[in-house]
C-alpha cells in the first residue's frame, strides 16, 4: 500500500510540473512589461535611440538610493559627453571664441538648476528614475544625474561619444544656451 501512495503522489507530482512551468513562463512576460520596462521604451522613443544593451539605460535610470548599482559613474561620463558635444559646436561656429565664453557656454548647459533639469523634466525622468522612498524623484540633482547618465549610457552602448552627443542635441535642441520650453 505505501508503494501504491508513493506511486500515485508521484504521477499526480510530475502531472501538475507543466502547470508551475506556465506560471513561471507568464511570470517573466508580465515582468518584461512591468512600468519600468514600459517607461524605459517609452524614453528610448522620446530619445530617438534605441539600446542594444537596456541594462545601461536601467543603470542610467537608477540613483544611488536605490541600488549600489546606479547611474553615478555614468552620469560623470554623461556630464563629459555633453561638455565635448557643446565645445564641439561652439568651436566650430566660431574657432575664435574666448576660452571664458566657451567656459560660459558648457557652464549654461551643464547648470543643474536650469537647462540640465529642464531637459530631464520634459523628457518625464521624474517619473521613470528609480530613487529610495525616502529621495525625491523630482529632486534637480537627481534628474540632471540621471539625464547626463542616459549620455553616458548611450555612448557606452554605442562605442561612440559622438552618437550621445547627438542625442543630446536632438533632445536638448540645436541652440547653444538654455533647454527648449517645456
Amino acid at each position: 500500500m505505501p508503494s501504491v501512495c508513493f506511486t500515485l503522489f508521484s504521477v499526480l507530482l510530475i502531472a501538475s510540473l507543466p502547470n508551475f512551468q506556465g506560471y513561471a513562463t507568464s511570470d517573466l512576460h508580465i515582468r518584461s512589461s512591468s512600468p519600468f520596462s514600459v517607461a524605459l521604451e517609452t524614453l528610448q522613443k522620446q530619445l530617438g535611440y534605441t539600446f542594444k544593451s537596456i541594462h545601461l539605460l536601467r543603470r542610467a535610470m537608477t540613483h544611488a538610493s536605490f541600488s549600489e548599482e546606479n547611474n553615478k559613474a555614468l552620469s560623470i561620463l554623461g556630464a563629459n559627453v555633453i561638455e565635448t558635444a557643446v565645445s564641439f559646436q561652439s568651436l566650430s561656429k566660431d574657432i575664435d571664441i574666448s576660452s571664458k565664453d566657451l567656459n560660459l557656454i558648457i557652464a549654461e548647459i551643464s547648470k543643474v538648476e536650469s537647462s540640465c533639469t529642464g531637459d530631464a523634466s520634459r523628457l518625464g525622468l521624474q517619473k521613470v528614475v528609480r530613487v529610495s522612498p525616502k529621495t525625491n524623484s523630482s529632486a534637480p540633482s537627481v534628474v540632471c544625474g540621471a539625464f547626463r547618465a542616459i549620455f553616458g549610457a548611450i555612448a557606452i552602448d554605442a562605442a561612440n561619444c559622438d552618437a550621445a552627443g547627438k542625442v543630446f542635441w536632438d533632445v536638448h535642441g540645436a541652440k547653444l544656451g538654455v533647454a527648449l520650453p517645456f
